[in-house]
């Protein structure tokens, strides 16, 4: 009994959801911000890391973010969208720490974005997502292909 409230999954899907649309909501705005002065964001962020095509970078991380975030939000390609997340918080962890150090005030939103990306990017999107309806539409068609194979192998095999 302990052992099922304790350690046994209870409204995972449901715990999963909500992750997906609090991050992909409390994130997207910063890929917008980011697309509202990307000269700026440029300047501030990209150059100091001496990459090159600080421009190009600078829409890659902010369409990353809000692409990303929708993914995560409407649960389409949930896992690439937490790929994408996770690439750009990398970068931006990278830059916190390059910049101040480990200056935790910098670093726990990082951690928690980068958090929440890896651990949807490992555990799916659950039951209420998108991608979930895609791959039941597709896994039942599947299955009636197969098993309309299996039943015709049967039938010539026994006639034979």
């Amino acid at each position: 009994m302990l052992r099922s409230i304790a350690t046994k999954p209870f409204l995972s899907d449901f715990g999963i959801l909500i992750l997906r649309v609090v991050t992909g909501t409390l994130l997207i705005h910063h890929g917008y911000e980011k697309l509202a002065n990307i000269e700026n964001f440029a300047d501030a962020f990209v150059r100091p890391l001496h990459l090159p095509f600080p421009i190009l970078l600078s829409y890659v991380a902010a369409f990353s973010e809000v692409i990303g975030s929708w993914l995560l939000i409407t649960g389409f390609l949930t896992r690439f969208g937490a790929l994408a997340i996770m690439g750009t918080i990398s970068v931006a962890i990278y830059h916190a720490i390059i910049t101040a150090g480990f200056n935790i005030y910098l670093l726990e939103l990082l951690g928690l974005y980068f958090g929440a990306a890896v651990a949807i990017l490992a555990v799916g999107p659950g039951l209420f997502a998108i991608d979930e309806l895609i791959v039941r539409r597709f896994s039942s068609e599947l299955e009636r292909e197969q098993s309309g194979t299996i039943d015709t192998v049967v039938s010539e095999g026994g006639a034979a």
